[in-house]
């Protein structure tokens, strides 16, 4: 079922989630004035984000090449780090 709300549409599901974590989205939409499906909705929006980062990143690693890697450090100029960079 898809609910518009805004200029947002939204599904209507049904999950099982476990008390502890539902008692905590509740807490945590006391302290915010929100609601738990607003907690929920941004808890997972933040998740899958977090996933694509990773999958982003897995996917341009596998394209990387040992010999680029080789050839960008070469590049590098020879210098001392910038002030901050240190390492001790």
């Amino acid at each position: 079922m898809l609910i518009r709300l805004s200029h947002t549409f939204m599904s209507q599901t049904s999950h099982c989630i476990p008390d502890f974590l539902i008692r905590q989205a509740e807490e945590v939409a006391r302290r915010e004035s929100t609601t738990v499906d607003s907690i929920i909705s941004i808890a997972l929006s933040s998740q899958v984000s977090a996933w694509n980062v990773r999958d982003t990143f897995e996917q341009r690693a596998a394209r990387g090449k040992v010999e680029d890697l080789s050839e960008i450090l070469a590049s590098a100029p020879d210098a001392p780090p910038a002030p901050g960079d240190e390492v001790d």
